[in-house]
């Protein structure tokens, strides 16, 4: 690149800035300034950015772009740029090259990489705001003509820089939480499809185009990375896959799919297919499009087998068609054919089967007729008719909305208050299944479910509580549903199911609470309910595989007065150290976590971890722990730095 260019130039003789006063503007000082500008008019055109990162993504655009003014006026400036003021200005450029590289990558990348690998991500934020700082520093800009207005903007720039925190929010946390739940080996939890769908939203990965742009960003990055050999690299397959079956795409072998319309136009580099002759599923250019009941349109073989796969939405609106006729496109069809005459591009070849009869089952009916029964029929009819809803409710998302459009939420929600246990735990495992779909969350809170399922918590089979704790995490997805939990008094049973319920439950419990204590009011009722013990004794029995679950939520409980009381009460710190000492690197992340909240707001907690040792074991974290990990312990030692508590 051209910065490496200059950085060898600038390695030659030195010039000295006094013995060029009527020099003539040098090629460099030109080129450096075209380029600097290049860069940021290129960052400015990235458009939007992964979701994980969108918010720092911008922010950093946004202060690029000040610096255009202060290119302006050196421009400007009838002196010629000494030695001294074209090697700043070189590694300005560097520093700007650096940004937008790390741009790209949050603009390009995979989503689930992107999520993943979050807190390494902006480790490399924090390295281009250093390194824009130290450029913006080394500026002459006594000799560079800049004005007071601009000099002043330069300098508030500078420390918006240096104030630029590597920070951890709630989002953040919660995030990480999700992807430690899924990616769990040790048992599945029944809320496991709602974190899915959770994090299927947070990503953005929730359409077939979403789905298939992903697979091409995932593809890329496992040849960068010489093939799928690392753990991450399997879990960010394993993720993408799940969400696949969610939206219903086929899952098929990521390394094995067929090639994109990228690869087909390799020998036309500079030609671009116009966007609306793509298949919104394959992204392929189309040779047989038709139009569905909404309006939209697809390749047909594309489409058909979506259909075929029982599906009843559209794809790319996920809307239920109205009905399931394929009706050819002629006006696109023509339009796609004389571009490709014109640009003599040759469309690939495939087998159109013969248009199937599209006798498709039809489910409305006969969810239709179920719900009758839960409402008019006898126990035993009731007892069958929920079990088949319960079936039919986890079996694909366009199930779950036809039983909502069916009505088939408000009996099932009656049925919770059933004296029958069996159909009471069938009917709250069908309501976790509809409340996947994020409308339906909503109409089940609506309907007045949730004092119904936390009486089930309670007093129900063990499935019954399970489920049950897991249908709470997902309703409470829906912010106002984490405050009706908490009003209606549903943290207490779940932190009796943390403590002695099964492994699935404790998991199910867990998450629910969780998701609950994002919630600050909710903090405060779920230790007066007791959470700290439980939470403890996970961490002492690590056969259990929950240590990373109960660290996160202590960490959530730290940042509140009460939690910090309460934790500091029962003697915490050692344990915490233990874990830093010689737990999983996850182990040791989260751990680090909860100690820097907690020496935040009370130096007495560092004391406490110095007395055991702590000190070492955060050098050898520095050295060869995670990215978030290092980043942690090196918070603490500096706050330990700021107690002088150690020299």
């Amino acid at each position: 690149m051209d910065g490496e260019r200059l950085e060898g130039e600038e390695g030659g003789e030195a010039v000295e800035e006094e013995s060029t006063p009527d020099e003539s503007v040098s090629p460099e000082e030109t080129d450096v300034l075209q380029e600097i500008v290049a860069v940021i008019e290129s960052v400015a055109q990235l458009g939007d950015y992964r979701r994980t990162q969108r918010k720092e993504c911008y922010n950093l655009v946004r202060r690029l772009k000040l610096l255009l003014p202060l290119i302006e006026e050196i421009r400007d400036h009838d002196e010629p740029i000494s030695e001294r003021g074209i090697k700043s200005l070189s590694n300005l450029k560097k520093a700007i090259s650096l940004a937008k590289k790390l741009l790209k990558i949050c603009n390009e990348g995979s989503k689930i990489y992107l999520a993943l690998e979050s807190e390494a991500i902006k480790v490399k934020f924090h390295k281009v705001y250093d390194r824009l700082t130290r450029a913006l520093d080394a500026l002459p800009y006594d000799q560079l003509g800049i004005s007071d207005e601009v000099n002043e903007q330069m300098q508030l720039l500078i420390v918006q820089l240096r104030r630029a925190k590597r920070r951890t929010d709630t989002q953040d946390i919660e995030l990480a939480m999700d992807l430690m739940v899924v990616f769990s080996k040790n048992d599945d939890c029944n809320a496991d499809s709602a974190i899915v769908e959770r994090l299927a939203k947070k990503l953005d990965l929730h359409t077939p185009e979403d789905l298939k742009n992903e697979t091409l960003a995932v593809r890329k990055l496992i040849k960068e990375r010489g093939g799928p050999t690392t753990e991450s690299i399997q879990q960010i397959i394993d993720l993408l896959n799940k969400f696949k079956q969610m939206t219903g795409v086929e899952v098929t072998n990521i390394l094995e799919e067929p090639t994109m319309p990228q690869k087909m136009l390799e020998k036309l580099p500079s030609l671009v297919i116009p966007h609306e002759f793509l298949c919104p599923i394959t992204l392929e250019i189309m040779t047989d499009p038709v139009i569905v009941a909404s309006g939209q349109t697809y390749e047909r073989e594309s489409i058909q087998k979506w259909l075929d796969s029982n599906h009843r939405t559209c794809p790319k609106t996920r809307q239920t068609l109205a009905h399931l006729s394929l009706a050819p496109n002629y006006a696109l069809k023509n339009l796609i054919n004389q571009w490709c005459e014109k640009n003599n591009f040759q469309l690939p070849k495939k087998h159109v089967p013969v248009e199937s009869d599209n006798s498709f089952p039809e489910q409305r009916e006969e969810i239709q007729s179920l719900i009758k029964v839960l409402s008019f029929s006898q126990l035993e009819e009731q007892r069958k008719a929920v079990i088949k809803i319960r079936i039919l409710s986890k079996e694909n998302p366009e199930n779950r909305i036809l039983i909502a459009e069916s009505s088939g939420i408000p009996p099932l929600v009656h049925l919770l208050s059933y004296p029958d246990s069996k159909i009471k735990e069938h009917a709250v495992t069908a309501l976790l299944n509809l409340s996947i779909d994020e409308a339906n969350k909503k109409s089940i809170a609506n309907e007045g479910a949730i004092p119904a399922i936390i009486d089930i918590l309670r007093k129900g089979t063990i499935e019954a509580r399970e489920n049950s704790a897991a249908c709470l995490f997902s309703l409470s997805m829906v912010d106002e549903n984490k405050i009706t939990v908490g009003l209606s008094n549903g943290i207490p049973p779940l932190v009796e199911l943390l403590q002695n319920g099964t492994i699935r439950g404790k998991r199910d419990a867990a998450t629910a609470l969780f998701n609950l204590s994002l919630n600050q009011m909710n903090k405060v009722r779920a230790i007066e309910a007791g959470i700290v013990p439980p939470l403890l004794q996970l961490l002492k029995d690590r056969n259990l595989g929950m240590v990373d679950e109960a660290l996160s939520i202590l960490l959530l409980l730290a940042s509140h007065p009460s939690g910090r009381q309460e934790i500091g009460q029962l003697s915490f710190i050692e344990t915490l150290v233990e874990f830093i000492k010689d737990g999983t690197p996850k182990n040791k992340e989260c751990a680090t976590s909860v100690l820097l909240e907690l020496g935040l707001n009370n130096s007495n907690f560092l004391l406490t971890a110095l007395q055991f040792g702590v000190y070492e074991h955060l050098v050898e974290i520095i050295r060869s722990g995670t990215s978030r990990a290092q980043r942690k312990a090196n918070s603490v030692q500096q706050l330990m730095r700021n107690y002088e508590q150690i020299p």
